[in-house]
């Protein structure tokens, strides 16, 4: 019988044939915390007598709170500087952007063992990579032995074939999975990605795919490394680390779930649950009044969103009654859409660029809602009080139906304007 992408990669780490639902002892190839996290993970390092990392990409950044608007926060950061002065563990810092764009462009390469104090790790899956959200705790002993024990998920596979429509973009597909599976579908289990749909896309589509596939519960999401995955490495001066890794043909899944691109239209999930799931058809009769759009976070704050969301913005212009906060994923990203001219034509056009970084998304400044208000936002989550206020109302959809919305100041179908 062939193995999954789990596990090979499980089996290469630790020396030996593993299979699903074994209790295993992997290396980690990386291990982060940011600035949520992180100070909780440095005292349990130390309480359990650690001095120095063990994992040879080990971590920080300070992305949550960006810079930071409270000198709580500020002290917890000051602890992780001093940490990264103090061991071999890496630090971004303040403006470098979000720690799961980061990881991706700079260090996690296809075949890896990824660990990270942050539920939206499995971003990294993309690459090929086995990556996945732990506690504290755990990150602090994987820091301090380079490695942690895992069970080895069961798999999975999602197959998605045709092409989508115009005006349908993965974040929608990955909203279709919600609808169809829910948020405790996938617990404990790794989510492959496959299908002619999924071949053809760009790789910062693909992220976005594996950045949500904690909300169904799953482990990690993971699509297999090709030549799109080559090319993505490559643009970042990485091609080196390239390797291909997919599963075996006669791979054995716990189940598999196809869905035809060519069906979906775009889809918004509605307070206060991911898999709240509709349809812009059926909201677009709602008539549903929107205070704040925005655009970033590491699920849709990559440069081809936010040249999605300025095609319909510059041709339509900006409501008036609309607050439109534009949030690049990275650094990398800022500067990219400054040299393209992206950033000026969205000020231009009455919107806020704020620095790199997660701070609306978990409401710990800039862009807090007022009570009674909604926002449409492109982030992966709309748990009741996420961006700081729980009296507030947060509904999630693609960085073109964000922009629709933006134009016409209530939910609106994106195709109305391509």
């Amino acid at each position: 019988m062939g193995k999954t992408m789990t596990e090979k990669i499980f089996s290469e780490h630790i020396g030996k044939d593993v299979k699903a639902g074994e209790i295993i002892v992997s290396r980690v190839d990386v291990a982060m915390v940011q600035d949520g996290t992180g100070p909780l993970t440095i005292k349990e390092f130390y309480n359990m007598g650690f001095k120095d990392v063990k994992v040879e990409k080990a971590l920080l950044f300070i992305d949550h709170a960006s810079p930071s608007p409270r000198k709580e926060l500020s002290n917890s950061q000051n602890l992780m500087r001093e940490f990264s002065k103090n061991t071999s563990a890496y630090l971004h810092d303040v403006g470098e952007g979000i720690c799961h764009q980061i990881l991706v462009e700079k260090y996690v390469k296809p075949g890896d063992v990824v660990v990270g104090a942050d539920s939206h790790t499995c971003t990294s899956g993309a690459l090929g990579a086995f990556a996945t959200g732990m506690g504290s705790t755990d990150v602090a002993i994987a820091f301090g032995l380079g490695k942690i024990w895992f069970r080895v998920p069961e798999t999975i596979k999602i197959i998605v074939n045709g092409q989508l429509n115009d005006g349908v973009y993965p974040k929608d597909i990955i909203l279709e999975i919600m609808r169809i599976i829910k948020s405790d579908g996938a617990t404990y289990k790794a989510l492959e990605f496959a299908g002619d749909c999924i071949e053809k896309m760009s790789q910062d589509d693909r992220f976005t795919l594996c950045n949500m596939a904690v909300e169904a519960g799953a482990k990690t999401g993971m699509i297999p490394a090709d030549e799109i995955t080559k090319e993505f490495l490559e643009s970042n001066n990485r091609g080196k680390d390239f390797r291909k890794i997919y599963s075996d043909p006669d791979a054995s899944y716990e189940t598999v779930l196809e869905i035809d691109a060519s069906k979906l239209e775009p889809l918004v999930s509605m307070p206060h649950q991911v898999d709240n799931v509709k349809t812009i058809s059926e909201l677009e009769k709602e008539n549903i009044k929107i205070n704040q759009v925005f655009i970033g976070t590491c699920t849709n704050g990559r440069f081809n969103d936010l040249e999605v969301a300025l095609r319909i913005l510059e041709k339509n212009g900006k409501n008036p009654d609309v607050r439109l906060i534009i949030s690049p994923a990275s650094k990398d990203v800022f500067q990219k859409a400054l040299k393209e001219g992206i950033i000026e034509k969205f000020v231009e056009l009455g919107a806020v660029v704020i620095p790199p970084g997660c701070g609306p998304c978990v409401g710990i400044h800039q862009g807090v809602l007022g009570d009674g208000e909604r926002v449409l936002s492109t982030q992966n989550r709309n748990f009741k009080g996420r961006m700081g206020n729980p009296e507030a109302e947060i509904f999630l959809a693609s960085p073109a139906t964000a922009a629709a919305t933006a134009v016409t100041g209530k939910i609106t179908d994106p195709r109305r304007f391509l």
